[in-house]
């Protein structure tokens, strides 16, 4: 019996040696992981912070550094465009919407903050290779800007052959050879046309762009929308038959992309429109509309403001929840309304 009882104990014994050891493994495991995943999460954070704004005479200063008297007519705009996707590149990060790894592929918001800013980019590049860049119609297109359009297109999610950086970094080195000629005396086939028209061509786009993001906002509580597409013109036609009523709603998992979409969109606007105050400066003078285009700049400067809310919410209009994306879309919509006025005194005599 004594025997019986000493293996029993012997038994016993072995078990919570087994015990503790594999209890101290799977610590030796957990707390490892642990660690990386927390120093995961805080990268994260401190990656999606948003960066900064940026003084655009500073920035074209920077671009002609020999003196400022190169700081000819489309100098402040083009030095804009590159400022905005150097950072682009360059923020926090760096670029994120095409990584494939930790903690970037957890990430949403910077990514659709960075398309936001980069659908602003993009369309300014086509206007000036289209419209700011060119006397008339049938003069030429400029050879950097043939170069710099096109790949600002490129697709934002590629990370590998060739991966989205490196072809942004050749339409950025692109603008900057257009930028140069535009800056050198001896270069004259580089020009840059500061006229009302080639303004009110690239509103249009800014107008379109603002009115898409902000019905996109306001559908984050979803509404039936009576279809006025064809309204306007008694004869319009379309080419399938579609329902009288409309209802938009976003998706729930989408209401914070589209709400930093927007964001990053005003944020890129900002600069922009501060840049062109300067160059299209004489215009707009003469047409009494600096004052329209400075009272959509402080529009979209309320979407800059801190979002204390760790989250985006999404309440009812009136309900007890704020309802961030409703905010947004507020500002939005008076800038785009401004941008309509601004276009229609640019197209008066």
């Amino acid at each position: 019996m004594k025997d019986k009882l000493n293996d029993f104990a012997d038994r016993l014994r072995g078990l919570r040696y087994q015990q503790a050891t594999g209890g101290s493994k799977l610590r030796m495991i957990a707390t490892p992981l642990a660690i990386i995943l927390l120093l995961l999460v805080l990268i994260g954070i401190y990656w999606s912070d948003e960066p900064d704004s940026f003084d655009i005479e500073a920035a074209a200063v920077e671009h002609a550094p020999e003196t400022e008297s190169r700081l000819t007519t489309g100098s402040y705009t083009t030095s804009t465009v590159i400022t905005l996707m150097e950072t682009l590149l360059n923020k926090r990060g760096g670029y994120l919407s095409n990584d494939i790894m930790p903690p970037s592929i957890w990430l949403d918001n910077i990514p659709s903050w960075e398309f936001g800013v980069l659908v602003q980019c993009r369309d300014i590049a086509r206007s000036m290779r289209s419209d700011f860049s060119r006397s008339q119609s049938q003069s030429v297109e400029d050879e950097d800007l043939i170069v710099t359009e096109p790949k600002f297109h490129f697709d934002n999610n590629s990370w590998f052959l060739p991966a989205t950086e490196n072809v942004y970094q050749e339409g950025i080195d692109a603008l900057y050879g257009y930028l140069g000629r535009l800056q050198d005396p001896s270069a004259p086939d580089a020009q840059f046309y500061a006229r009302a028209d080639n303004l009110r061509e690239w509103l249009g786009q800014v107008e379109k762009r603002l009115g898409s993001l902000s019905q996109r906002l306001s559908a984050s509580v979803g509404q039936v929308r009576l279809n006025t597409d064809l309204a306007g013109d008694a004869e319009a036609v379309q080419s399938t038959q579609t329902s009288s009523q409309l209802e938009v709603k976003t998706p729930w998992t989408q209401i914070d992309d589209v709400f930093y979409e927007a964001r990053g969109a005003s944020w890129a606007l900002i600069h922009l429109l501060k840049a062109v105050e300067i160059d299209f400066e004489p215009i707009l003078q003469k047409k009494n509309a600096l004052i329209s285009l400075r009272q959509i700049i402080r529009e979209l400067e309320a979407t800059q403001e801190a979002i204390w809310s760790p989250v985006i919410l999404n309440g009812s209009g009136f309900g007890v929840f704020a309802n961030h994306s409703l905010v947004m879309a507020s500002y939005i919509s008076r800038a785009n309304a401004a941008v309509i006025d601004l276009r229609s005194l640019l197209a008066q005599g």
